[in-house]
């Protein structure tokens, strides 16, 4: 079978199984959950053993240590993953749900009800944990997954995936609702992003290059963010042990993320006798900072920042700073360089945070608060597929809600148009 055939051969069968999906009961959906949270507890030493096998080959494909750290499986990021299943399996069956129901004059009854979107393939980089995660979310929102991990997590992808296959039938779901592309070929993708006819959206999560490569191929919708340069803005207004504490969060919890903070504001009001010490926080934790011109004559370890460094997404240790005048030169800084992922304002001031809020245009605005938190599971969602900064059709984390659409069911009792 060569390449062409494999994608349609793939791409078939999760079409077929879609349709299928559509009559699952949410008790079906909701076994296979419950078994795929149970088989992870219980092959736990297989999980961790081939995930050490991707670890150990890490250097070869040239990942650096952030990228490695999202590579990783541990025993407390697969209990992540079975309290996510749980959550998941918790929540309400979404599908069938009556968003709005109105009646006619004419006696016709209006519904508007929540259905799956129908096949998802989702292309996604270097974290095995998103694998259990996006099964979970589209099978509960009924869609079929086709699941292609990158190569540096094929050993824990495919250890996982043959659990979830395993759950699936175990649960009785329609066979290859869950299906994951095993060979490495780059021409795989291309192909499926070209068969929008079986394949309804396209989700990739991961590296700028990857996404902007499937936004310009696929001949379907896709579900994408570019990049994730965060900022947190200081007001003048803001409280300093709150500021140091969720800026060194927000940049330095987890820094290979997307949601990690990148650059940071400061007004002008408090920056000399406040920047120093948020420098000092984050240079005693290895953070590298770019500055203005105001930013370097307040501290001597900054570095002076060139244009690029107030747009770019690190994933490392490196941050930008922008000292600013006003809440309005802070609000046009982080819309000029934001890629409309997550902000944070740190104030004290309600009328700033409010304007903050209402003025920064993206997908979540943090107000004293982490930008780590913009998360599905943080957000009372279970899990997310991805982090959406498009406005059409979903913006955010993307849970169950967001991978179904809606269509009008009309009731009647013989009535015709006059």
């Amino acid at each position: 079978m060569n390449i062409s055939e494999y994608c349609l051969d793939i791409a078939d069968k999760a079409k077929q199984a879609s349709l299928r999906m559509m009559n699952i009961s949410g008790s079906q959906k909701n076994d296979f959950l419950a078994r795929s949270a149970a088989l992870i507890r219980e092959k736990t030493g297989l999980l961790l053993a081939e995930n050490q096998r991707d670890i150990d080959a890490a250097p070869s494909f040239g990942l650096t240590a952030a990228e490695t750290d999202r590579l990783l499986l541990n025993e407390k990021r697969l209990g992540e993953i079975i309290t996510a299943l749980n959550e998941i399996a918790a929540f309400p069956d979404p599908i069938g749900n009556i968003i709005e129901s109105t009646v006619r004059p004419n006696g016709i009854e209006v519904q508007k009800v929540r259905v799956p979107l129908g096949v998802i393939f989702f292309i996604y980089e270097s974290r095995p944990n998103v694998t259990p995660d996006a099964a979970a979310i589209c099978i509960k929102s009924g869609n079929a997954v086709i699941l292609r991990g990158g190569k540096e997590a094929a050993h824990s992808n495919a250890a996982l995936a043959d659990l979830l296959i395993q759950a699936a039938e175990d649960a009785g779901l329609p066979e290859n609702a869950v299906q994951l592309i095993r060979i490495p070929d780059r021409d795989v993708v291309g192909e499926l992003l070209k068969m929008p006819d079986k394949i309804t959206v396209t989700i990739p999560r991961g590296g700028e290059g990857l996404i902007r490569r499937v936004a310009a191929e696929a001949k379907m919708p896709v579900i994408k963010h570019f990049a994730g340069n965060c900022h947190v803005y200081i007001d003048q207004f803001a409280d300093s042990d709150i500021a140091e504490r969720v800026l060194v969060n927000s940049k330095c919890q987890r820094m290979g993320v997307c949601n990690a903070a990148e650059s940071l504001v400061v007004h002008e009001a408090v920056a000399v006798s406040l920047l120093p010490r948020l420098a000092k926080a984050l240079s005693d934790r290895g953070i590298e900072l770019r500055g203005d011109a105001k930013t370097c004559s307040l501290i001597p370890q900054a570095v002076r920042a060139a244009e690029t460094d107030f747009k770019t997404e690190f994933h490392g240790p490196v941050m930008s700073v922008k000292i600013v005048s006003s809440l309005a030169e802070a609000v046009e800084h982080i819309n000029r360089y934001s890629d409309g992922h997550t902000e944070a304002v740190i104030t004290k001031d309600l009328e700033t945070a409010r304007q903050f809020t209402a003025q920064i245009d993206s997908s979540a605005v943090m107000v004293n608060t982490s930008t780590r938190f913009n998360d599905g599971g943080q957000f009372g969602l279970g899990a997310e597929i991805g982090i959406s900064t498009d406005k059409l059709h979903a913006r955010g984390p993307c849970g169950i809600k967001e991978l179904t659409t809606y269509k009008y069911i009309v009731y009647g009792s013989g009535q015709i148009r006059e």
